[in-house]
């Protein structure tokens, strides 16, 4: 082989100095319980957008080399070990992309996030979910690789059904 992956040139795409921060930042973030602490070392340190109420569990792991590139809504939760990934290096090449997750969304534990990636308002993303592709309003989607479990129109079907039962 003439040329070596893409994940060896990592320092020609990203400063040696930036991911060593942002590792030192997301390991504090990981480990911490306090959610409002997280928001802040990620909106300050990482340039991450995160809106108010957000909160992400335990040892989530935003994108270590372009934390800038999430953007994530109000009032969401990002389950535990979700990983939410902004680069993918591969053989060779590597590509870089925003990842957008909307407001009210819930993330379940151990999903990972490919980087280009918009989750809309109101989503729910089982967990152990692999999001390779855009994910609707008001969805519930699952499995690996992630498939659409309920539109945003069957879902408000299963709770009128949950509260007519009730």
């Amino acid at each position: 082989m003439n040329q070596t992956n893409s994940l060896w040139q990592i320092y020609n795409t990203v400063s040696f100095w930036k991911v060593a921060k942002n590792f030192i930042v997301i390991q504090l973030g990981r480990y911490t319980p306090f959610l409002g602490m997280k928001n802040w070392l990620y909106r300050t340190f990482l340039d991450m957008k995160v809106g108010q109420y957000t909160a992400f569990a335990l040892m989530v792991m935003p994108d270590i080399m372009f934390p800038e590139k999430i953007i994530i809504g109000h009032n969401s939760v990002i389950g535990y070990n979700t990983t939410i990934l902004a680069h993918e290096y591969l053989i060779k090449e590597y590509r870089i992309g925003e990842v957008i997750i909307g407001d009210d969304v819930l993330i379940g534990a151990n999903t990972t996030i490919l980087p280009g990636v918009t989750i809309g308002d109101g989503a729910i993303v089982s967990a152990g979910t692999l999001v390779n592709k855009d994910v609707p309003s008001g969805a519930f989607v699952g499995g690996n690789p992630m498939k659409l479990i309920y539109t945003e129109e069957e879902m408000a079907e299963r709770d009128e059904r949950d509260t007519d039962i009730n």
